[in-house]
C-alpha cells in the first residue's frame, strides 16, 4: 500500500519558481512509474510529466518542455516537480500519482494511487 502526499503549492508570479514534492510511504515506491498531472478550473485533468521507477527516463507535455523537471529520490520515497518561468496558464491543482504500466511513454487509464493535490496559482 502506497499513500501520497503533495505539498509545496502556492501562489507566484509569472516567472518565477516553485518546486512541488510529494512524499509516499510504504517500501515499494520504487516499484512505480510516477506521474505528475494537472486541472485547471473547469478544464479536464492533464497529464504533465512522468519519471521511470529508477528515474532514469522522463517525459512530459510539450507545454511544460523546457520549463519543467521531474526528479526522484528513491531512498527519500519522494518525487519532485521543478517547475521554472511559470505562467498564469499554469494555474492548477496539481497531482501526483503512481502506476505500475511497463512504459513512461504510453498512457494507462488507471493508476494504482493518487495524491490529494496541492494547489499552484500564478499571477500576471
Amino acid at each position: 500500500q502506497v499513500q501520497l502526499v503533495e505539498s509545496g503549492g502556492g501562489l507566484v508570479q509569472a516567472g518565477g519558481s516553485l518546486r512541488l514534492s510529494c512524499a509516499a510511504s510504504g517500501r515499494t515506491f520504487r516499484n512505480y512509474v510516477m506521474d505528475w498531472f494537472r486541472q485547471a478550473p473547469g478544464k479536464e485533468r492533464d497529464f504533465v510529466a512522468a519519471i521511470s521507477r529508477s528515474g532514469g527516463s522522463t517525459y512530459y507535455t510539450d507545454s511544460v518542455k523546457g520549463r519543467y523537471t521531474i526528479s526522484r529520490d528513491n531512498g527519500k520515497n519522494t518525487v519532485y516537480l521543478q517547475m521554472n518561468s511559470l505562467k498564469p496558464e499554469d494555474t492548477a491543482v496539481y497531482y501526483c500519482a503512481a502506476s505500475s504500466r511497463a512504459s513512461i511513454y504510453v498512457r494507462t487509464a488507471q493508476y494504482d494511487y493518487w495524491g490529494q493535490g496541492t494547489q499552484v496559482t500564478v499571477s500576471s
